[in-house]
Parts: structure tokens; C-alpha cells; sequence
């Protein structure tokens, strides 16, 4: 019986460390773009709407591949998939490092979107499945915070060897050598996740499909899809604009960028804590309590000084990026186990579209009207989320009722 549980509980942690290094290394070959377009800009002399271009066809291969993902993972298996979106990400890099052209560069960014595009939806669902209500929230919230982990690693080593006078294709090529190698990895980590899907195959056998997707509240569910469109346009406008707003207070260019950092470590925090605090507190004091929060730090976005602002950066990128983790585990409440997949893959097509509408539609506004304006408008879109809490769960890791 002991041997048992220590079974279990060592092929739960390899589960979550599978999912949780996919999830670093896409998102940290992502965040690769914030340092690596202006260097193509400047190698390829690159217009600032080819750099935009090329920004939005990889997220864009990103967000329309959630959606397949999650219907091809009911016919291949999570595991096999996986791997094959770090194969994918990691030869979309390495064609980037070998381009010399920038119709080169926008084809192999949109195979490494692509592959990015195999990985939030398929991790998540391996989670939910392989841990019960009360571990849910806390894997969840870990998994999430290994994404901001990858941004940070992945930036931080592009920026060093390329100060160490490394030539950025030979940085590039190294880390999408590691996405590949992962790959690999995840055959071995996820191997007792394939055995748990062929076995809800058998079970489910000549059942007929559900035709909402498994989904078990669709009115709920659709709430709960505005409340992230909501959450995760406020996330991509407020990490665009950190370093606009303090250039606008005067701080010079290192200060600015420094801002970006520490927004993300915060972030990273606010994604692994909250796990917790859904699991102790519920779902629903949890996420309006950041959203609370994040109204304070919105405010103090326009009216702190730089010297302030530097100090308070990691816990307003706390509470800002942390409601994330609270809204990806109540999501399983909704899905019919076994379905997880479809599920999540809407629910990250639309946190991936906010991603994308977001900055472009508030940076509209910032340019009519002011970035102050557009904070003032960022804070009443987070009050907005507020009525819709309902939807989520009272009590931690006991479902959505």
C-alpha cells in the first residue's frame, strides 16, 4: 500500500514537472520575441509594422492551434502532442536563426506559433485529470507560474549571451536546441498519462458525443469566458504599457525595461500563489480580492512617481497576473471529465484573442487620448469583472456550485 501511494504521488510529480517545463520553454521562446525583434529590425532593416506583422502571425498560429489541439488529443493522446509542439516551436526557432530573408522569418514564425499552440490547453487537461479538486488549484497555479519562469530564463539568456558577444542566431539556435531536447523528454515523463487515456477511451467506449463539448453549463461556461476575456485583456494591456508609463514619468530606457521585470516576477508569484489561496479561501474571494487590488495598482500607475512605482511593481504584477491561475482551475468545473481538452482549448482561444485585441485597441486609445486616460479606463474593465464572479466557485477545490 505504501508502495503504492509513493508510486503515485512520483508519477503525479513527473506529470507536473512534464507539463510545467513545456509550459516554461514555450512561453519562454514567446517572451523571446520582446528581445529578439529589434535585433531582426535592425539586422533586416525591418519596418515597425513588419515587426508587428511578424509579432501577430505568431500569435495568431498560436491561438487558432488551441482550439485543434484539443479535438486531435482525443485521437493521439496529450503526451504525443506535447512533444510535438516543442518539436515544432524549437524548428520554428531554428529556422529563424538560419533565415536570411523576412519572408523566411514570418514562415518559421508562424510553424513555431504553431507549435506553441500544442501546449496550454493539452498541459491543463493533463492536469485536471491527474489531480483531484484539492491539488487542482496549487498544480494549476505552479504549472502557470513556470510560464512566467520561462519568460524571465529565456530573456535573461538571450540578453547575457548576447552581451557576452555571442551572435543572437548562436543564442537562438541553443534554446530552440532545448525546446527540441524537451520534447523528448516529455515521451518519458508523460508515458502513464497515455495509459490513463487509452483507459477513458475503453471506458467511454460507444458513448455518444456530447454535443456541447462536454461542457456542463454552457450559460455559465460562456460567463466565464467574458470573465477571462476580461482578466487577460487587462494582463496584456498592463504588461504593454509598464514601460510607456515610466518613460512618460521620465525614467530613462534601463529603468523602464527594469519595470517589465519586475512586473513579471511578480506575476510569477501571483500565479503560484493563488493557487493556494483558491484552494484555502474559494475561487470567487480569491479573484475578487485581486481584482480589488488590481484597481489599486492601476491607480497607482498614474498617480505613484518612479521611485515608488519601482518598489511596488512586484506586488502589483502580483495581483494583476495572479487572478489568471483562479480562473484556468474553475474552468474545470464546468468540463465533463474526459473532455478537459475542448474545454480549455476555448477557454485559452480566448485569453490568447484578448491577448491580441487587447494592447492594439488600448494602444488606439493611448494614442488619441493619453496613456493616463487609457489607465483609467484599464481600472474601470477590471472593475467590470466583478459582477461576474459569481460564476466561480464559493469554497476552494469543491467545484463550481
Amino acid at each position: 500500500m505504501h508502495d503504492t501511494a509513493n508510486q503515485r504521488t512520483s508519477g503525479k510529480t513527473g506529470i507536473l514537472a512534464a507539463c510545467c517545463g513545456a509550459h516554461s520553454i514555450q512561453d519562454g521562446l514567446v517572451a523571446l520575441q520582446y528581445v529578439l525583434l529589434p535585433i531582426l529590425a535592425q539586422t533586416f532593416n525591418l519596418s515597425y509594422s513588419q515587426v508587428g506583422l511578424l509579432r501577430g502571425i505568431n500569435s495568431s498560429a498560436l491561438a487558432a492551434f488551441e482550439v485543434p489541439s484539443g479535438v486531435l488529443s482525443e485521437l493521439f493522446g496529450e503526451r504525443r502532442l506535447i512533444a510535438l509542439g516543442l518539436f515544432g516551436a524549437g524548428l520554428g526557432y531554428l529556422g529563424v536563426a538560419s533565415s536570411s530573408s523576412f519572408i523566411a522569418i514570418a514562415a518559421f514564425f508562424l510553424l513555431a506559433g504553431a507549435g506553441a499552440g500544442f501546449q496550454h490547453s493539452l498541459s491543463s487537461s493533463v492536469i485536471v485529470n491527474n489531480f483531484d479538486d484539492s491539488g487542482r488549484r496549487q498544480a494549476l497555479g505552479t504549472y502557470n507560474s513556470f510560464g512566467d519562469a520561462g519568460k524571465l530564463t529565456f530573456t535573461a539568456l538571450f540578453s547575457l549571451g548576447i552581451g557576452a558577444g555571442l551572435a543572437w542566431n548562436t543564442v537562438v539556435t541553443a534554446l530552440a536546441l532545448v525546446a527540441i531536447l524537451f520534447g523528448m523528454i516529455v515521451n518519458r515523463l508523460l508515458q502513464r498519462v497515455e495509459v490513463a487515456k487509452i483507459d477513458l477511451r475503453t471506458k467511454n467506449a460507444g458513448k455518444n458525443r456530447d454535443p456541447n463539448w462536454g461542457i456542463k453549463d454552457p450559460a455559465r461556461f460562456t460567463f466565464l469566458g467574458a470573465l477571462v476575456f476580461l482578466d487577460s485583456t487587462i494582463q496584456a494591456v498592463f504588461l504593454t504599457f509598464i514601460a510607456f508609463v515610466m518613460l512618460e514619468k521620465g525614467a530613462g530606457p534601463g529603468i523602464a525595461s527594469a519595470a517589465v521585470v519586475l512586473a513579471l516576477a511578480g506575476g510569477m508569484a501571483g500565479k503560484f500563489s493563488c493557487g493556494f489561496l483558491a484552494a484555502r479561501f474559494g475561487d470567487r474571494i480569491t479573484f475578487a480580492s485581486m481584482q480589488l487590488l488590481t484597481i489599486g495598482g492601476i491607480l497607482a500607475l498614474i498617480w505613484l512617481p518612479v521611485s515608488l512605482l519601482i518598489l511596488l511593481l512586484p506586488a502589483i504584477g502580483l495581483v494583476v497576473q495572479g487572478s489568471s491561475t483562479v480562473t484556468y482551475g474553475s474552468a474545470a468545473d464546468f468540463i465533463e471529465r474526459g473532455r478537459q481538452t475542448r474545454g480549455y482549448a476555448l477557454i485559452y482561444t480566448v485569453a490568447n484573442g484578448a491577448s491580441v485585441a487587447g494592447p492594439f485597441v488600448f494602444g488606439w486609445i493611448a494614442d488619441r487620448a493619453g496613456v493616463d486616460s487609457t489607465l483609467w479606463i484599464l481600472s474601470v474593465l477590471a472593475i467590470a469583472t466583478l459582477p461576474l464572479c459569481f460564476i466561480l466557485s464559493q469554497s476552494g477545490g469543491k467545484g463550481g456550485k
